[in-house]
């Protein structure tokens, strides 16, 4: 089925592979921010910056997309779940913008290890929706795209237990209310990163099995 549609319908494909090329550089362009943490504010402010930039990119791919779906009769998947997937994506990068903006405008002077932490699983989630995306034109790929989909499914988990751990301890060491007020947000953001990576591996994982 896919081999057939290609030729005439790759032009998604080619969207969704930009815009998960978009995603890990969100990803990395976040753990770059949150390793200089600490440093002067024009830093931080360099790092947000670029983050804004890459999730407006990935803005106009999504707009592209959802514009195609719109003037194609023939399309290589359910319309419905091009949809998904290209939004799905994209709230991923809307999130790594909030994490960025929230360090930025919240003046954030230093993180603790579990933010680290946090910022590394959802490199490591980011990268691993560019492998299944990129896996998603052809079929054959099916059991490399369901594992590196568990893959991420596991590393929320991680992150999930790495938020807890974190909450514990801020509320047990901090004693500055504001710092604790921003770590928590940080750690509840940083998560909803990776929240979404399983949205899309949920939404790539139904693809597989609808069409596989």
């Amino acid at each position: 089925m896919f081999s057939k549609l290609m030729p005439k319908e790759g032009k998604f494909f080619e969207l969704f592979n930009a815009h998960a090329e978009l995603v890990v550089q969100g990803g990395r362009q976040l753990a770059a921010l949150v390793a200089d943490v600490g440093n002067d504010l024009e830093t931080l402010g360099r790092h947000a910056k670029a983050i804004d930039e890459t999730e407006t990119r990935a803005d106009k791919i999504t707009h592209d997309t959802i514009s195609l779906l719109h003037t194609v009769f023939t399309t290589p998947l359910n319309r419905d779940e091009i949809h998904k997937l290209i939004t799905r994506m994209d709230d991923i990068l809307d999130l790594i913008q909030d994490v960025a903006e929230s360090i930025y405008l919240y003046d954030v002077r230093q993180l603790t290890e579990e933010a680290r932490r946090l910022s590394d699983i959802c490199v490591s989630c980011c990268e691993r929706v560019k492998t299944a995306v990129f896996l998603l034109n052809d079929m054959s790929h099916a059991p490399a795209i369901l594992r590196t989909c568990q893959e991420i499914d596991q590393l929320e988990s991680d992150a999930d237990r790495v938020m807890r751990q974190g909450m514990a301890k801020i509320f047990r060491e901090e004693a500055d209310v504001r710092q604790l007020i921003k770590l928590k947000g940080l750690y509840e953001l940083l998560e909803s990163v990776t929240d979404r990576c399983e949205d899309v591996a949920n939404i790539i994982e139904g693809i597989v099995l609808e069409n596989a």
